[in-house]
């Protein structure tokens, strides 16, 4: 966990990187803006709480080219509970968390998998262009407690 108890960063055991990061409905009443994710990071996510009154200056964003060499998802649980099942090293499992109603998820590195526990409403959001099927590489963890296919 992080220095924040409402945000927990899971690492793989065996050699400490970053897989997801989980923001909580829960999540803070902190006033101000917090990043879970490294500048480095090819999707950069963020969590803010401001009150009432507060003013963020108007901006845009230059044009800035950048390269992406990975996909990273970032998913909001709108409604629902859904078990996600965290992958190291291509295809071992690795671990698993619940997410609820309001929860959201950044899945940075490793492989990821799916069961909706109770009807969900996700919104995902990734980096694009999409290219279609052949951008991921499906497989059956048979090291998954939880897999029964």
């Amino acid at each position: 966990m992080s220095k924040r108890a409402n945000l927990e960063q899971i690492f793989s055991k065996r050699d400490r990187l970053l897989l997801a990061v989980i923001l909580r409905r829960s999540d803070g009443r902190e006033e101000g803006i917090t990043f879970p994710t490294e500048p480095s990071d090819e999707l950069q996510v963020g969590h803010m709480y401001w009150k009432s009154g507060h003013v963020i200056a108007a901006h845009k964003h230059n044009p800035l080219a950048r390269k992406i060499s990975t996909t990273q998802e970032v998913l909001f649980i709108r409604s629902g509970i859904v078990r996600v099942d965290l992958y190291v090293e291509s295809t071992h499992f690795e671990c698993s968390r619940t997410l609820h109603e309001g929860d959201v998820i950044y899945l940075r590195a490793g492989g990821h998998g799916f069961e909706i526990l109770e009807d969900a409403d996700i919104v995902e959001v990734k980096q694009g262009p999409y290219k279609g099927e052949g951008e991921k590489t499906r497989f059956h963890p048979t090291d998954n407690p939880h897999w029964s296919g």
